[in-house]
């Protein structure tokens, strides 16, 4: 077991960060890897065509239908299920192909497929628009293409219709709305905030600051929203990396506490146990031996 989580980085060499994969067993006989924790520093739209695998994402297990798209967001911890007999195709692309304008930009930082707060987004194409399936298929034969002066345009247009098909084909199905407005324009920036900080254990109040807002404005958003309190939402994301530290690397608990900003051991202990009603150790011993 290594010292951190595995990270893949965009394939080096291509003209244009994006691409298309075979995830069937070939590619999962190539890339062993893959079945075992990982994240990338790029998104990933799978599309499973046949069997019925188990996805394993951030402790959570997504079971699969065939034909069924499921969204990774970068620097999500997930895996391959390693029982195989699946087979289907992965849509791999970074945010510098994507990123053509200041609203590209925004659209991928705030599309439900990649940051929706209750659920990991998973698209059942048995029962939605065959727009999806075709639009898919025109990027890969754009991307078999010789490369012109309007290659790129091409197959950011494309790209991006996909994802806005697909965003609307999520809001038809199984997703619960939540209304829009100050509340979740509060509760988003601040989750977004957290991702960047949670190691710095920045106290509530210095996020209501960043955001301009106070205190309790802030506690109200997150709690209408989602039910929770911020220090609620700072914990689950500090204790989530914890999680994923102590399952997926061979660190002690001390350098994992220390990595997560724990000056002491004793406090990790105690602000893990305190959470989870375990401690580091058995929760550990606990995911190991299921």
């Amino acid at each position: 077991m290594a010292s951190k989580i595995k990270q893949y980085a965009f394939k080096p060499g291509l003209p244009l960060e994006i691409e298309i994969i075979s995830i069937g067993e070939t590619f999962l006989k190539g890339l062993a890897e893959t079945t075992k924790p990982h994240r990338t520093n790029f998104y990933q739209v799978f599309w499973f065509q046949k069997g019925n695998p188990v996805h394993i994402v951030d402790f959570r297990s997504v079971k699969l239908k065939p034909n069924s798209l499921l969204f990774i967001k970068k620097q999500r911890v997930h895996q391959f299920d390693p029982t195989g007999g699946y087979e289907g195709l992965g849509l791999l692309f970074t945010d510098q192909f994507f990123n053509r304008t200041d609203l590209d930009a925004k659209f991928l930082t705030n599309t439900i497929l990649f940051h929706d707060l209750l659920d990991i987004p998973v698209i059942d194409l048995n029962e939605s628009s065959p727009e999806l399936p075709r639009i898919f298929s025109q990027i890969a034969t754009e991307l078999r293409l010789p490369a012109d002066a309007l290659h790129y345009d091409i197959l950011q247009n494309f790209l991006h219709n996909f994802l806005l098909v697909a965003e609307r084909e999520r809001q038809k199905r199984d997703f619960t709305q939540i209304p829009k407005g100050a509340d979740l324009d509060y509760t988003f920036q601040f989750t977004q905030l957290i991702e960047k900080h949670f190691i710095t254990h920045l106290a509530v109040n210095e996020y209501a600051t960043n955001l301009s807002i106070s205190e309790r404005r802030l506690h109200q958003a997150t709690t209408r929203i989602l039910g929770k309190s911020p220090k609620e939402l700072i914990d689950e994301r500090i204790l989530l990396e914890a999680k994923r530290l102590l399952v997926h690397t061979h660190l002690s608990i001390k350098e994992i506490g220390f990595q997560l900003g724990f000056e002491e051991p004793t406090y990790f202990n105690r602000y893990f146990r305190k959470h989870t009603g375990q401690t580091p150790i058995e929760f550990k011993g606990s995911y190991i031996v299921r």
